[in-house]
């Protein structure tokens, strides 16, 4: 396989679409399905977008897609910066437009290089066994809020603020147009299940996890 195939692998896994992909790194649109190889000039602009991405694999396809030595997550004390890790009950009511960062300045706020490309606005804390084995109880995700409320990415895992409380749940059409259903991973133990879609308050899609071992 190409770079240019290995691109399109790359910014699947990462959840982005093409647009993203055109927007962060200025290339043009189109670039991903013309033909032609990549120049060293395009790796380059790549690369400054995207460190994470192993140039080895992105050019042979060989080993790892992410780089191995990146720094790992760390603390940060610097108002604004980082990424909350906020309690899973705090996503209750979260409003599109406002910073997360300083709504959340009194919560432990950190950097990780392997979120810097996904826009991810907060962290929360995976409770309990129902996603499991996607997600264990401990892990922590990575998530995005999404302004559309009403526009779902099927089979997607989300971040769902009900009258229920805050769920993290596969989401998939339901038979009534009004409503959508919510899965569990783990099936067997945890039913699937509707709600109206008016009883949506605030949406993020989990863009990203922490495993915990």
């Amino acid at each position: 396989m190409d770079a240019k195939s290995n691109l399109l692998i790359f910014i699947k896994e990462k959840n982005l679409s093409k647009t993203d992909f055109y927007k962060k790194t200025g290339l043009s649109n189109g670039f991903l399905d013309k033909g032609g190889s990549v120049t060293s000039a395009n790796l380059e602009t790549i690369l400054n977008s995207f460190p994470e991405i192993s140039l080895d694999w992105l050019v042979t396809g060989r080993g790892p897609m992410l780089r191995s030595d990146l720094p790992a997550a760390h603390l940060v004390t610097e108002p604004g910066t980082g990424i909350p890790l906020i309690p899973i009950d705090a996503v209750a009511g979260l409003p599109v437009g406002e910073s997360l960062a300083a709504r959340f300045i009194d919560c432990a706020h950190y950097v990780i290089p392997e979120f810097a490309n996904l826009n991810v606005e907060y962290m929360i804390r995976v409770s309990g066994s129902s996603m499991y084995p996607k997600y264990s109880n401990g892990d922590i995700l990575a998530c995005r809020r999404v302004q559309d409320v009403l526009f779902f990415q099927w089979g997607k895992i989300y971040v769902i603020d009900s009258s229920q409380g805050a769920l993290v749940k596969r989401v998939f059409q339901d038979e009534d147009p009004d409503r959508i259903l919510l899965v569990s991973d783990n099936r067997e133990n945890y039913p699937p299940f509707s709600i109206p879609k008016s009883d949506i308050r605030s949406l993020s899609i989990v863009v990203g996890v922490i495993r915990l071992e």
